[in-house]
């Protein structure tokens, strides 16, 4: 049994992404003793780290800022709030500016002004660790956080695991921030390795809701032979089948090519792009080019082969649940970026790059905020209460299946989500044979024999699986990322949230108007 090492501080932030960041600066701007801890390494894990970002550089007042609510606004398709999506972006803008005035190093426009629309993410989560480390914050990395603790049902601190030394880490804290990203379910999407819905499982653990899992069947184009799944080139493109007929259904172009791909391979050609903006593209994002020309192929002119990758909720909406600002329903704890529900900043569909990288800069700033008011408030003794583990569940002796290998059980978990005709589109029998499946894997102990960070992720990904599942059930309709082929209209009565939580009996409700949930149960 390794030993434990004790840490204590006034807020802990569970993750390292853009949100972790902005939350354990603005903790310790408010005078806090602040960690930050990461199970890779701050600056280089998760989804931002991967390549460039869009942001949302808008001033309140403004057309361009109108314009921006408004298109957030019919893209939520009932659920996008106007006055949180102006807030948003006002701290956004505060930030942007903030960055700038740091020294951060923003691209400019060709006369020179400087473009504060996009984020260089390596760069971007290099000069933020830069700006923490400098501010005291402690930052470990490489210390997977395995549960938290709680003292008389308030958060309390967590306990982690180093990579290394197997050492255990128990860190005492007034308040913690979950800013674990979301989980897009091992589907090999760029910058998506480690976010397998971490954050969800432990706060689950400790009571919290989450809301709008539903909305998570977010799916980006992506050549076949790639992992990158930025799609913005895909404007431009023309999608045909392996005959070269042009695809022209109705519908959005994932769904075309989700159709397509049912049947057989699809190939995609960037023919649309004039020069001046191949060019763009190729200096905005460099990163969608490297697989073409390792593979030696010039997109512009040249058919490649696509598919669609599961970006989960990642790119998707659901998440924590959390009042206007970071607040989870469970005192002491925060939640901000991808581990947070986005319905009132995104709705029901995905937020892409800009909307998504401006709310974790929010949200990130907020529950840093909130977390210091709530440790403060504690007094002196915040550090020191008796705490016990929120995670109760004990695995009993392997089943009569013996011990089973945790990457078979990943591989089948990832099978009751991944595949289009499961995941992307979905209907009442594949939604219930997902869930007894999924059900199976949970109850059966043998492949949790021995504690690790392989079997921890294994449990976060089955729970988050669980909740999505739970969720497209009880919402009979289908609205942006929730497609049902049995519902293929819209409810105008549907326009509610979906909570859900639990974790050994996991369960799902409509959050408001219980004759809408006799309706749909």
């Amino acid at each position: 049994m390794s030993e434990t090492a004790i840490l204590e501080c006034d807020v802990l932030v569970v993750g390292g992404g853009p949100a972790g960041c902005w939350a354990a600066w603005n903790a310790c701007a408010n005078g806090m003793k602040v960690v930050l801890i990461d199970k890779g390494y701050v600056g280089t894990s998760g989804a931002t780290a991967a390549g460039n970002t869009t942001t949302i550089y808008t001033k309140r007042g403004t057309v361009e800022r109108e314009a921006t609510v408004n298109q957030r606004l019919r893209l939520g398709l009932g659920f996008a709030e106007a006055e949180r999506i102006e807030r948003v972006l006002d701290r956004t803008y505060e930030n942007l500016n903030l960055l700038a005035e740091w020294g951060y190093d923003f691209p400019s426009y060709e006369d020179g002004r400087p473009y504060r629309g996009m984020l260089r993410g390596p760069d971007y989560l290099r000069f933020m660790r830069q700006k923490l480390i400098k501010a005291r914050v402690k930052v470990i990395d490489h210390c997977p956080v395995e549960e938290l603790l709680l003292a008389d049902g308030v958060v309390a601190g967590a306990v982690a695991r180093f990579r290394r030394t197997e050492e255990r880490l128990e860190i005492h804290a007034g308040a913690v921030v979950i800013a674990t990203g979301g989980c897009a379910f091992l589907s090999g999407a760029i910058g998506t390795n480690n976010l397998t819905g971490d954050g969800y499982l432990m706060a689950a653990e400790a009571g919290a809701q989450l809301s709008g899992m539903e909305f998570s069947a977010q799916y980006g184009i992506s050549p076949a032979y790639s992992s990158v799944t930025k799609g913005v080139v895909y404007f431009w493109g023309t999608f045909s089948d392996a005959q070269g007929n042009a695809l022209e259904s109705a519908g959005d172009r994932q769904s075309v090519v989700a159709a397509e791909l049912l049947k057989g391979p699809v190939y995609a050609i960037l023919d649309k792009a004039p020069p001046r903006l191949q060019e763009g593209f190729r200096r905005g994002q460099p990163n969608i080019f490297v697989p073409f020309d390792r593979m030696g192929i010039d997109p512009f002119t040249e058919r490649f082969p696509i598919t669609l990758r599961h970006e989960g909720t990642v790119r998707g909406t659901g998440g924590l649940a959390i009042d206007n600002r970071a607040a989870t329903t469970v005192p002491g704890l925060f939640a901000a970026g991808d581990a947070a529900t986005r319905q009132g900043m995104s709705g029901a569909t995905t937020g892409g790059g800009g909307p998504n990288s401006s709310w974790a800069m929010a949200s990130g700033s907020w529950a840093g905020e909130d977390a210091a008011r709530f440790a403060r408030s504690l007094g002196a003794h915040a550090r020191t209460r008796p705490t016990v583990a929120a995670n109760r569940h004990q695995p009993s002796a392997p089943t009569a299946h013996g011990r089973r290998d945790v990457v078979d059980v990943l591989a089948t978990a990832k099978q009751q989500i991944l595949p289009l005709d499961r995941g992307y589109f979905r209907s009442t029998e594949t939604l219930e044979a997902a869930s007894a499946n999924l059900e199976t894997l949970w109850r059966d102990d043998g492949w949790r024999t021995a504690r690790s960070t392989k079997v921890r992720e294994a449990e976060a990904l089955i729970a988050t699986a669980r909740w999505v599942t739970a969720s497209a059930l009880l919402r009979r309709e289908s609205r942006g990322l929730q497609r049902r082929s049995d519902y293929p209209d819209q409810s105008p009565a549907l326009v509610q949230s979906i909570v859900a939580g639990g974790t050994d009996e996991p369960w799902a409700r409509y959050a408001e108007n219980t004759s809408s949930i006799s309706r749909a149960s």
